[in-house]
């Protein structure tokens, strides 16, 4: 019987539901005690006893892959992010990797415009006064007099636009890779420097990869550049911003704002001075949340599992329909 470890936060809270499907396959569940990711430590417990892993954002490193041979084959990413995984590493150890790209287009971009929205018309800070018991008429601004800069103008850094496109946003562009350009036509995008493009937007959003070129891509250089009533938003990955100089930035105004749904170290320590300042929207990396896109990334996750450890999933519909599981996963 293949083992398999279970570390997906989303996932987890549904083993259960998805016991008969792994029984169905002769798959062992191990289902790890975690909260948000496993860290290198946590990992190297699992040495050498698995087969498979489905896995949030777990630190594979090469320590760790060499530590999983020869029994781990293939390592399932829950969702689109593998830049916990040494790549590299896994590919010359023979460890696949495998993920399900544009998962979660849809519900990012919403969280994305839900953050502008909120900032442009003054929304979280309207309802805090008038419960407060204060009549006060907070100024707002409209989207069409609002300039968006998307940093990263992958899937969902297009989907953020065509959105904005819709309210009227005059629209910025900065990727190190050739856009589209009847995409670039059709949504009347600019596409600028990197510069240039924090200098002009009112709105910054970070819809990039982490990778050598993004890492701290946001740094105390690039808020000085930025407009002082300009809005940070991140759903993409923590480190692309230095967290440290963004509080500062935050803290000394250089800029207006920031709505973060990740982070460098999460979750949040309580001590955080982002959780304290009331110019921050935060989520809990959670932009992804759609019980659609939960449950098609479940199963694909699945189907890459089994067809990693080379186990016929040809039947797998079929399965899916008469376990007949809601697995939206929600907890």
């Amino acid at each position: 019987m293949k083992k398999v470890l279970l570390s997906a936060p989303y996932m987890i809270p549904i083993a259960e539901e998805l016991q008969p499907v792994f029984n169905h396959y002769g798959i062992e569940m191990v289902i790890a005690n975690v909260k948000e990711r496993l860290d290198e430590a946590a990992l190297l417990e699992y040495a050498g006893t698995i087969d498979g892993a489905i896995c949030g954002d777990d630190q594979y490193s090469e320590k760790v892959l060499k530590a999983f041979l020869p029994r781990l084959k293939v390592i399932s990413k829950w969702g689109t992010g593998i830049d916990s995984i040494d790549q590299n590493s896994a590919k010359r150890l023979g460890i696949q990797v495998r993920n399900t790209p544009n998962a979660f287009t849809a519900p990012v971009a919403d969280t994305v415009m839900g953050f502008i929205l909120s900032f442009a018309r003054n929304i979280p800070w309207m309802d805090a006064v008038i419960k407060e018991g204060q009549w006060v008429k907070l100024m707002g601004k409209s989207l069409s007099e609002l300039t968006l800069g998307v940093i990263g103008v992958g899937n969902i850094g297009k989907a953020v636009m065509h959105r904005a496109r819709s309210f009227g946003m005059t629209l910025l562009g900065n990727d190190i890779v050739q856009i589209d350009q009847a995409f670039i036509d059709k949504n009347q995008v600019s596409m600028v420097s990197l510069d240039d493009l924090l200098i002009q937007a009112d709105y910054v959003s970070l819809n990039c990869d982490l990778n050598l070129t993004s890492r701290k891509l946001m740094n105390a250089n690039r808020f000085a550049v930025m407009k002082s009533d300009a809005v940070l938003i991140n759903t993409s990955r923590g480190s692309v911003v230095d967290e440290l100089a963004l509080i500062d930035a935050l803290q000394t105004k250089k800029i207006r704002g920031a709505a973060l749904d990740v982070y460098e170290d999460e979750p949040l320590k309580a001590d955080n001075p982002l959780l304290k300042m009331g110019n921050v929207l935060l989520g809990a990396h959670n932009s992804n949340s759609s019980p659609m896109a939960w449950d098609n990334v479940h199963w694909n996750t699945i189907r890459n599992l089994l067809q990693g450890l080379e186990i016929s999933c040809d039947d797998l519909n079929q399965v899916r329909q008469s376990n007949v599981i809601s697995i939206g996963g929600v907890p």
